[in-house]
């Protein structure tokens, strides 16, 4: 009832990036309650936390909890049974920590949602001493990881010149065609780049009046592609088709890439059986993200995956076929399939959690296989 009580509280209060002051309360107050030493505000993010319990000789595990929502959908993306399960794994594991000579942190890690959070929270030592990370992604079936992908945000801004656009459009400079003009080639780019890699963007701003030339428009684009090495590589791609849209029309165009970006996902497949095993024995058959390839997407998840053996599983908490990011599956995360979610993504990281602590060759294993790119 209390983990339960935990996702339903969040998915009732949905919340933004950086602006996670509900959800940071109340999952601090309850690791609080139940003798984790808490920080508060962690890494220098209001909306961030570090929990801490133990100090055995054995592996250090962060268990990281996700609770940022989406605009106008809330919990789309199930966020709150992310938060839910973790502060459940946390609290299961932490029955047995002392007794196993462990060490277990719960990292509560705000923005997901393209604000980056635990890429400023690595930067500032949140991993340091990690040896292991692990969460649950809900989804709509039972799988060992998704493909994330990494990803850079980047926003277009168009400058022209304001004119009466019926008594003087010749002099104007119209900076909404610009943009248009910028956004037709990056779709005619779509067409020729690799099935991992996705280009998608909005307006943010395309004029004010349509008796005035516009001077001004911009735009939001994501720029996604399989790993960080070939996303660099078509960066310049999409920068140069909005750049001829500027050209063009006789604006200018100015971009600014967002402070952070994702990594590409890394699989720790050590750790992947392990949780499957677990999964399995509360009656939940994980298949390998291969059998799923359309489930694509990105994560700042994936940067911690690049610096300790990770685990992200998707976890089923709606029907087949209801992808994540829609109205339909946010009404999942808080109905019988999310709460089922919330309770076995609980045990199965706990149950894995344990594993590594009575048998620590497990995170050493798994380390080294990190380290060989295996």
């Amino acid at each position: 009832e209390q983990l339960i009580g935990i996702s339903h509280d969040l998915w009732a209060h949905p919340e933004l990036c950086f602006e996670e002051v509900y959800a940071h309360q109340r999952l601090t107050d309850c690791l609080e309650q139940s003798g984790f030493a808490v920080e508060r505000g962690a890494y220098g993010l209001p909306t961030a936390f570090r929990a801490e319990f133990g100090s055995g000789h054995g592996p250090t595990l962060a268990i990281v909890c996700e609770y940022d929502a989406l605009p106008g959908i809330g919990h789309a993306c199930g966020h709150n049974i992310i938060a839910a399960a973790g502060i459940g794994a946390a609290l299961g594991a932490q029955h047995v920590v002392e007794a196993v000579d462990g060490k277990l942190v719960v990292l509560g890690t705000p923005a997901e949602e393209g604000g980056g959070g635990k890429v400023y929270m690595i930067e500032r030592g949140a991993l340091d001493g990690i040896d292991a990370a692990m969460m649950v992604h809900p989804a709509d079936q039972d799988l060992n990881a998704f493909w994330a992908i990494a990803i850079h945000e980047l926003q277009a801004e168009y400058r022209g010149l304001a004119a009466h656009a019926a008594a003087a459009p010749h002099l104007g400079r119209n900076a909404l065609d610009a943009a248009v003009l910028g956004y037709m080639n990056v779709a005619a780019l779509r067409q020729h780049i690799q099935s991992h890699e996705r280009i998608h963007g909005v307006f943010t701003n395309g004029g004010d009046k349509a008796n005035i030339v516009p001077a001004f428009a911009s735009q939001q684009w994501y720029v996604r592609s399989g790993t960080s090495e070939s996303l660099e590589a078509l960066k310049p791609r999409v920068i140069a088709a909005l750049q001829a849209g500027a050209i063009a029309t006789g604006c200018d165009v100015s971009f600014q890439w967002a402070e952070t970006s994702y990594q590409d996902l890394l699989l720790s497949s050590v750790l992947d059986q392990v949780y499957a095993a677990n999964a399995f024995s509360l009656g939940r058959g994980v298949a390998p993200r291969e059998e799923a390839p359309a489930l694509m997407g990105s994560t700042d998840m994936g940067n911690i995956s690049h610096r300790v053996p990770s685990l992200h599983p998707m976890i089923k908490a709606a029907p087949a076929g209801v992808a994540i990011h829609t109205e339909e599956f946010a009404t999942h995360t808080a109905g019988p399939l999310g709460d089922s979610a919330v309770i076995d993504g609980a045990l199965a990281m706990a149950f894995t959690a344990i594993d590594c602590w009575v048998n620590p060759q497990i995170v050493s294993d798994a380390t080294s296989a990190l380290k060989q790119g295996s």
